[in-house]
């Protein structure tokens, strides 16, 4: 089902990143444990963009880890298309890991394009110094881009990263003249500083202020639910193109209005519960030709509640298909919930995780010299996926 809206005549071009053209210039964001092979194909069969795989780490790369090797596998229709998104804090570990991806084909396929991970919030990975608490060394930062821009030749390099560490340390706009001196394509701002993980609401103001301090473009990121979002989004700022995140947890729909509003058109998706649960099974169906039914299924549980966001559904449902183990089995589930319209009140409703803002966890000294170009000890991540 679908919703026709007041006709809206904003349109956006194609986002170009080097060689590579985006259309629409919309980006799935790398989420850990999310955007899998299964999820990515299930957002592009709704719409079109450009579609990242969960963050890789240069070192776990470097090292061949069989993890990691798994997680960088192109599907059948991204072969033109592959995006990888690295997190490293070591130019030359970086600079090699970026080597494999075109010049090897480790991923089995010659990804067309790149990301650089500076945004990450979470205090594993800051108190390291790693993450969004990284840009703050600027040198650093400025040779870990100049690293993978070598490398990566001519495939297109971005980086991704935050207003800053908090609001006494912002680095948003020297992150972005770097990447722009170095190199880089593009640029990703999220409207929250790393103190503010996931709570309150993103500050679309920085990103308008990055649009005019560079002349890469600049995607931005942050609180879109819903297309007309991105719509506000991009006539609030002059970015280039958005990059959703949580807005499309159970709502891989999100991508086809996001076409849609990008062409100009006002068509929006409200399917009924009996779409949604179609939806929900050929979700399940992809993971389970990736990992097998039990692994599969047993992923795919984590969605249930995304995808049954204000339906009225039973407890014991929801507890049942939260624990469900085969394709049989939750198709049973699906089958026996009435159907029903979908519920508009959830619609511009935050999705995912939530938090209250907290201080950065930072390695000692970590502030005193923003000259340092060290990479901070210990921050290399062994595993790949967040």
């Amino acid at each position: 089902m679908t919703a026709t809206l007041e006709p809206t005549t904003t349109a956006l071009p194609p986002l170009r990143l080097g060689a590579l053209t985006v259309d629409p210039a919309v980006v799935l964001a790398p989420m850990a444990g999310i955007t899998n092979p299964a999820f990515r194909t299930l957002c592009r069969e709704f719409g079109a963009g450009l579609y990242v795989c969960e963050m890789i780490t240069t070192r776990a790369l470097v090292e061949r880890n069989e993890k990691t090797l798994r997680m960088i596998r192109a599907t059948a229709d991204e072969k033109d298309a592959f995006s990888v998104q690295l997190y490293g804090v070591d130019p030359a570990t970086v600079g090699r890991a970026v080597e494999m991806l075109v010049d090897e084909g480790v991923a089995g396929t010659r990804p067309a394009h790149i990301d650089l991970n500076f945004g990450c919030p979470v205090p594993k990975v800051t108190r390291k110094g790693g993450g969004s608490a990284l840009p703050w060394h600027r040198v650093l930062l400025r040779n870990i881009v100049r690293e993978a821009v070598r490398g990566a030749k001519d495939v297109p390099v971005t980086i991704k990263t935050r207003i800053g560490i908090d609001a006494d340390h912002v680095t948003y706009l020297d992150a972005g003249r770097i990447a722009q001196d170095e190199g880089a394509a593009a640029i990703t701002l999220h409207g929250r500083t790393a103190d503010q993980l996931y709570s309150g609401t993103a500050d679309w103001a920085p990103i308008a202020r990055l649009v005019e301090a560079v002349d890469i473009p600049v995607l931005g990121n942050g609180d879109i639910w819903e297309a007309d979002d991105a719509l506000r989004m991009v006539e609030a700022t002059g970015c280039a193109g958005v990059v959703i995140g949580r807005g499309c947890l159970g709502r891989p729909w999100l991508f086809g209005d996001l076409a849609a509003a990008f062409a100009g058109r006002s068509e929006r998706a409200l399917p009924t519960l009996r779409e949604v649960a179609a939806i929900m099974h050929r979700h399940a169906e992809l993971l389970s030709a990736e990992h097998g039914e039990l692994h599969g299924c047993t992923d795919f549980r984590k969605h249930v509640a995304w995808y049954l966001k204000g339906f009225s559904v039973g407890s014991d449902t929801r507890r049942a298909l939260a624990m469900v183990s085969g394709l049989d089995e939750l198709a049973e589930l699906l089958a026996g919930i009435p159907d029903q319209p979908y519920p508009t009140a959830v619609l511009g409703a935050p999705r995912g995780r939530t938090s209250t803002p907290r201080p950065v966890a930072l390695p000692e000294g970590w502030l005193d010299d923003r000259d340092d170009p060290r990479p901070p000890a210990g921050a290399e991540l062994e595993t790949s996926g967040g």
